[in-house]
């Protein structure tokens, strides 16, 4: 539709049926966003206004973040563990050579505020699985995902589910493409969709005792910057009718034959029994943050709980490495997934240990003394808390001024 169009616009919100050009009368031609504002339903301020968190900076994030700055999106999250390589450049706008070695989120953040400087950007350098808090899946928005691999998939949509936050998914293969949009908590989720293969390629990741392995054969895969760009513009177009509140599909995907330019939408079928489908109560802010002990956090929480307390881990922890061989132990405390089997390897006789892990921690315990980012709880997270009778859900609200600055940067 072109700016000559004699069409009337229907307002649905406010019953206006100016036209465009009786709006563009109004319209100042030195806001940056007057020809947006023109659109019948659009709302700058809610998009000032929108938190959104987006997982992944490489193709597809760059689009994405591109995109959201254009659209006025007040603040914007970005997470990712890599840093830039030569290879990106054929693929992300937002870098450049001289950018090699640095942060993938740290130099997209600063190259979006470029783009926008009205957009707030807070580059997180980590892992979505390990460094994200369930607090910041609870404050934004919209999610969207720009990632390359299944598990960190299935670990934002399970968070997403915990905090009915709706989040929209993209993958891209040479120059194909698939959107997918999840609202929590009818509709169907990424999960739901899974199949036995996705799990058996999802546990190649890890080894017997459940370690991470060394090395895996994943492969790259080989994609245009071309898909990237049509991807994420449809996931940002999906999050712009999340944040205006307009009908999306869930709970379906989107994709894209770029080979014969085709289109097609398949609903995914909900599985009512689906373990993604565990939805959180608001939980009650505390005072405290992962850089407490566990001690501490019980000590918050007594008067809310009746005992024994417990604190229920959603990270599987590894306390130590155990020789069947020798009986030698190594303390090691660290997240299931972040020990390799190479970590495992005992030093005094080179036989491969098993890993003791927790996934509970009762109150008292060794480990009371123990922050609770020593043991896997990332900053701003929503911890349960089990009691003799009930459960209880609560926020590191101490660790809101460490999410405004950003994660992983040094604070």
């Amino acid at each position: 539709m072109t700016d000559e169009s004699p069409l009337t616009f229907l307002d649905e919100g406010s019953g206006n049926t100016e036209t465009p050009e009786e709006r563009a009368l109004i319209i100042d031609e030195d806001d940056r966003y007057g020809r947006l504002r023109l659109i019948p339903w659009w709302r700058q301020e809610r998009l000032n206004a929108a938190r959104v968190l987006v997982v992944g900076a490489g193709a597809l994030g760059n689009e994405v973040l591109k995109n959201l700055a254009l659209l006025g999106v007040g603040t914007i999250y970005v997470i990712d563990l890599d840093n830039i390589e030569t290879s990106n450049l054929s693929r992300s706008v937002l870098f450049r050579a001289e950018d090699g070695g640095q942060s993938k989120a740290v130099v997209a953040a600063r190259r979006t505020r470029e783009i926008n400087p009205d957009v707030a950007v807070i580059p997180m350098h980590g892992d979505v699985i390990h460094d994200v808090g369930l607090g910041l899946f609870a404050e934004v928005d919209v999610v969207i995902g720009c990632l390359d691999n299944r598990e960190a998939r299935l670990w934002v949509n399970r968070q997403c589910w915990k905090t009915g936050t709706p989040w929209v998914d993209a993958g891209i293969q040479e120059i194909q493409g698939v959107v997918k949009v999840f609202q929590p908590p009818d509709s169907a989720c990424y999960e739901c969709a899974m199949t036995e293969r996705d799990y058996q390629l999802l546990n190649l990741r890890y080894s017997c005792p459940l370690l991470r392995r060394d090395q895996i054969l994943e492969g790259k895969v080989p994609t245009a910057p071309t898909i990237a760009s049509m991807m994420a513009a449809l996931e940002v177009q999906e999050a712009l009718k999340l944040i205006h509140g307009l009908p999306v599909a869930a709970g379906s995907a989107l994709v894209f034959n770029g080979v014969t330019n085709q289109f097609y939408t398949t609903k995914l079928p909900r599985r009512d029994e689906c373990l993604s489908h565990e939805t959180y109560p608001e939980p009650t802010e505390l005072p405290i943050g992962h850089r407490h002990t566990v001690g501490q956090l019980f000590d918050a929480v007594r008067d809310t709980l009746e005992g024994p307390l417990s604190l229920a881990l959603e990270r599987d922890l590894v306390t130590a490495i155990v020789c069947p061989k020798c009986g030698g132990r190594s303390e090691m405390m660290r997240p299931r997934s972040r020990v390799r089997m190479a970590d495992a390897v005992c030093a005094s006789c080179g036989e491969a240990g098993l890993p003791e892990t927790l996934h509970v921690i009762e109150d008292p315990s060794p480990l009371s003394s123990r922050t609770l980012a020593e043991v896997g709880v990332p900053p701003f997270d929503i911890v349960r808390v089990d009691g003799a009778v009930e459960s209880g859900f609560f926020l590191l609200a101490a660790d809101r001024a460490d999410r405004e600055r950003g994660w992983g940067l040094g604070v």
